[in-house]
């Protein structure tokens, strides 16, 4: 038999409305009849029903959680820590895939059938358009590993990509690399083309350095693997930024399947400091984002939001750094 809150009420000799304030979030009730309540409760083996709870207060504690990328290992680490992080908050993820879409329009509609009460978009190809789709759906909505804005339209926390780009330009200049090559991900994604901005510009810098561009098809692994086995079919770069870390192990299957290693033959760096970036057969070379830093700040934007959701939109961006392995010779 399932116990009910009447149940509960019942056994305390309390109203139903005195159970119910009870396990309602704010709501007020004197500690002595909390103490007759719980211990009734308890008793009875009862635990409250989050869905009825829910149309008591109008807050279903659901928060849509979105990603277009789970052919990359790096996200299984991010919805990791936001499903961890979320529900230490008392909050439940609802986990969607978006792969291949970026109309908004289906999501926000199928997120409001779930009455949810805010939106993270973890992802970091998504225009900043996608995001707005929730916010002026009137869903509190924030935009993490987004793009880098001085006024951006929804909250952003993230990293500035193409700051990363220049680290990368500049690790390779300064190993004496004079022939580098930018393998990014989908050429339309915009941390694509911040990185490739940024890639650009610090090479920019260097006359005496060829930059050869190229792109994959998605970020994945095999991805990576194909367009490196392409590279080498003709004249390949002395050292490539590949823009992502899955990009890059995809690359070094591809370098090692032409009996080729890195860096004696190639050099590589990626981006991200995933896992396996670290593990012994890979030893990556790459720009570390702070991936726990910008989960935990994203939950608290959003755990702010909900309290107050006029907050201003704001960007809060945290520093990389570069997490020295061994695929890059070393600095001159």
């Amino acid at each position: 038999m399932v116990v009910t809150l009447k149940d509960v009420a019942k056994r305390a000799g309390v109203s139903r409305s005195a159970v119910s304030r009870t396990f309602t979030e704010g709501a007020s009730v004197s500690a002595k009849m909390r103490s007759k309540v719980e211990a009734a409760a308890q008793e009875l083996g009862y635990h409250p029903n989050a869905l009825a709870s829910s149309l008591t207060t109008g807050r279903t504690k659901l928060i849509g959680l979105i990603s277009n990328n789970f052919h990359n290992p790096l996200f299984l680490e991010v919805f990791d820590q936001f499903t961890r992080g979320l529900q230490d908050k008392g909050l439940r993820p609802l986990l969607v895939n978006l792969t291949d879409e970026t109309d908004p329009a289906a999501s926000v509609r199928m997120l409001r059938q779930y009455s949810v009460d805010g939106v993270v978009v973890a992802s970091s190809t998504l225009p900043p358009a996608f995001a707005l789709g929730f916010r002026d759906a009137g869903i509190p909505v924030l935009h993490a590993f987004g793009r880098a804005a001085f006024n951006p339209q929804v909250h952003v926390v993230g990293v500035d990509n193409q700051e990363c780009g220049r680290m990368a330009a500049s690790e390779l200049m300064a190993r004496g690399y004079r022939h580098v090559g930018f393998l990014g991900g989908p050429k339309e994604a915009t941390s694509t083309q911040d990185r490739l901005l940024g890639f650009r510009s610090e090479i920019a810098r260097h006359p005496d350095t060829r930059l050869d561009i190229s792109f994959a098809e998605a970020y994945s692994f095999d991805a990576g693997r194909k367009e490196m086995l392409r590279q080498l079919e003709g004249t390949p770069c002395e050292a490539y930024f590949c823009g992502d870390d899955v990009l890059s192990i995809g690359a070094l299957s591809a370098l090692q399947d032409r009996g080729l290693s890195a860096p004696q033959d190639v050099g590589l760096i990626g981006l991200n400091d995933m896992e396996m970036a670290g593990w012994e057969n890979i030893n990556l070379t790459t720009i570390r984002q702070p991936i726990p830093e910008i989960v935990e700040a994203s939950i608290d934007v959003m755990m702010a939001m909900l309290q107050d959701p006029d907050n201003a939109p704001a960007a809060r961006i945290f520093e990389c750094q570069v997490i020295e392995r061994g695929t890059l010779r070393p600095r001159a």
